[in-house]
């Protein structure tokens, strides 16, 4: 299925979608206690399906009212039925690859869809099996298909490096508490994405385990925990949200999204600051859960670090077609290794469209030129970019046409729908 996307003015009021990364966490945390776990506003997103998918085949059960789910969790898992699909979701092959060690008795297999089983998992299999886990790659290439023995973790000591994905640590502190021993997790260089880490770490505190944080440096988790049932709403979500505000700001218009608020840390909040240094209008009403962004003119340009927050690149690559000056985006080498290589694929899509773009191993430098008059672009199936080229349309005078529109639905279900109502044309095929 494709879009076509027509010169439209984004203006009006949307509710945020369910942050997909805090759905995948409660989602699990409940799943690993053993009473009773209500979960509301639930994103609805493919890649939260395949973790309850997951959680299900391990033995949680889990029961949908609408945006809430009751879990009634498995303490300890079983071993699977069948192989764990986690479809396009690397965050559910990462977390749950982790919590398949705790399987009492055993085997698991994990594998996902084509980009899933690119995606490198081998710092977390050896950190793992440092740990007392038993758990390889099929194909010994450090990808899915996974393969995990039960039998528990033993804790004591593992490391890993740190710019790869946070995932990785994620992964770690969530399958941890469960160990026989206390576990210390050690990180070599910087850690990426360090606020996905944070949001492990405040999920984790809601169903009442203790993580120690080191600075980023050294997680020190206590053995033998137990998860808390707990009553949890999932927050709005800010990087699904910047499609709909970029939008905005390419047309001159002005869209207030409801449903986002501070309450918990989100990686992708730091667009509202970006776009407050490129000169939008951006009001913030956090008591209320509203923010309104607004557009008039051009933005300026800059140097943006996106080493916390890699999702938002798309978007910020795309924005830089409304800037007057150069914008520098670095910090992004691990975006190479998600869905697709986005580095590379910005680079290539934004020079089809007219701009002037270098690409660096770790980021881009975009420079305006003169944009052609129609597009075609072709995301090959990866959700963000999907999202950030159809804000082309909005802009390129007779539009664009972006192949693979089934793609939202691995993250952002309602996003034509968001889209429409705040006056984009656009036609799916």
């Amino acid at each position: 299925m494709q879009v076509s996307v027509r010169p439209s003015v984004i203006s009006g009021r949307v509710q945020a979608s369910p942050s997909k990364s805090y759905s995948h966490r409660a989602i699990i945390a409940a799943s690993m206690t053993d009473d009773e776990c209500i979960i509301e506003n639930v994103s609805k997103s493919d890649d939260v399906l395949a973790t309850v998918d997951a959680c299900r085949k391990l033995g949680a059960s889990i029961v949908e009212e609408g945006s809430k789910l009751i879990i009634n969790g498995f303490s300890t898992p079983k071993a699977p039925d069948d192989i764990v699909n986690v479809q396009n979701s690397g965050t559910t092959l990462r977390i749950m690859t982790g919590v398949c060690c705790l399987i009492q008795a055993g085997y698991a297999v994990l594998t996902g869809d084509e980009s899933i089983r690119r995606r490198p998992m081998q710092p977390l299999l050896d950190a793992l099996n440092m740990l007392g886990g038993e758990c390889w790659s099929t194909r010994l290439n450090g990808c899915a298909p996974i393969v995990v023995k039960g039998g528990g973790l033993r804790g004591g000591e593992a490391w890993m490096t740190g710019s790869i994905s946070s995932q990785f640590v994620s992964s770690i502190l969530f399958s941890s508490p469960k160990a026989l021993g206390d576990t210390t997790l050690r990180i070599r260089g910087d850690l990426v994405s360090r606020p996905y880490v944070d949001a492990t770490i405040s999920v984790l505190e809601r169903f009442g385990v203790r993580i120690e944080n080191e600075g980023y440096k050294v997680f020190r988790v206590p053995s033998q925990q137990n998860f808390k049932s707990t009553r949890f709403i999932v927050p709005g979500d800010f990087g699904l949200a910047s499609f709909m505000m970029a939008a905005a700001l390419m047309t001159d218009g002005s869209v207030t999204v409801e449903g986002l608020t501070q309450d918990l840390p989100q990686a992708d909040a730091t667009i509202i600051d970006i776009l407050i240094r490129m000169g939008a209008n951006v009001k913030l009403d956090y008591g209320s859960g509203r923010v309104t962004v607004s557009g008039s003119g051009r933005l300026k340009g800059g140097s943006f670090n996106l080493s916390d927050s890699p999702d938002l690149l798309p978007v910020l690559a795309i924005l830089a077609t409304k800037c007057d000056g150069p914008v520098e985006i670095t910090g992004v080498e691990h975006a190479r290794v998600k869905e697709s290589d986005r580095v590379s694929a910005l680079a290539y899509a934004l020079s089809e469209i007219g701009m002037d773009v270098k690409e660096m191993a770790g980021g881009l430098s975009i420079t305006q030129g003169k944009l052609v008059k129609h597009a075609v672009l072709n995301p090959k199936g990866d959700h963000r970019l999907f999202m950030a080229y159809c804000l082309l349309g909005l802009v390129l005078r007779d539009g664009c046409v972006v192949l693979g529109a089934e793609s939202t639905n691995v993250s952002y279900p309602n996003f034509f729908k968001d889209f429409g109502s705040l006056g984009a044309k656009f036609e799916l095929r």
